[in-house]
């Protein structure tokens, strides 16, 4: 059974578990404490040089890091990763634009909020800039389309919806994105998630 190694608060890690539980591939979760350390021992690093998680451990030993190389691994063949060559890659500069310009603010901010405990006003103000900037985009191009790539959902949206459904523990208001909110609604319909609250 594969093994996925992760942290439940992490967006990057919930990637992984979405697409895995929606495509039915058996897995046994694995938690670790980052906070800890636990993604820098000699044991785990002798299995992911970069000391990240997510990591997926398959039953032949063989190992993948990084969420967005993951899923379209998870992906291939599915509906979830179009064997068209323009729709593939129209996935891929969404999962580019994501790592790049979403991710690195939005979990930014909730990794300071979540993890370390500062109040709203203690994020630092250029990356708060970048994260609302990447979710007005993201609100603009949603309301002309209903996902991100074709008329379905895919590795895409998976992507960008792990940390933008958790918006709102990075201190962000999706409340005026309306466009935005419907398709987190209809990413959670198609892969059987319960709506999240802010805490």
């Amino acid at each position: 059974m594969m093994r996925i190694y992760g942290d439940s608060n992490s967006g990057n890690c919930l990637k992984v578990k979405y697409a895995a539980e929606h495509l039915s591939i058996p897995n046994e979760w694995i938690e670790v404490d980052i906070m800890r350390g636990a993604s820098r021992t000699p044991e785990f690093l002798a299995k992911s040089p970069q000391g990240q998680v997510p990591l997926v451990e398959l039953d032949d030993g063989r190992t993948l890091a990084q969420s967005n190389a993951i899923v379209c691994y998870l992906a291939d063949g599915s509906s979830l990763l179009p064997a068209d060559p323009w729709a593939r890659a129209k996935i891929d500069e969404w999962l580019f634009w994501e790592q790049n310009s979403h991710e690195f603010f939005v979990a930014g901010c909730i990794f300071q909020m979540v993890y370390l405990k500062m109040s709203a006003d203690q994020r630092e103000p250029w990356r708060v800039a970048r994260a609302e900037g990447a979710l007005d985009l993201m609100n603009r191009v949603l309301s002309s389309r209903t996902f991100f790539v074709g008329e379905h959902i895919s590795v895409a949206d998976i992507a960008l919806l792990a940390y933008t459904r958790r918006a709102e523990l990075g201190g962000f208001d999706l409340s005026e994105r309306s466009a935005t909110r419907a398709w987190i609604e209809r990413c959670e319909q198609a892969l059987g998630l319960q709506a999240l609250r802010a805490s």
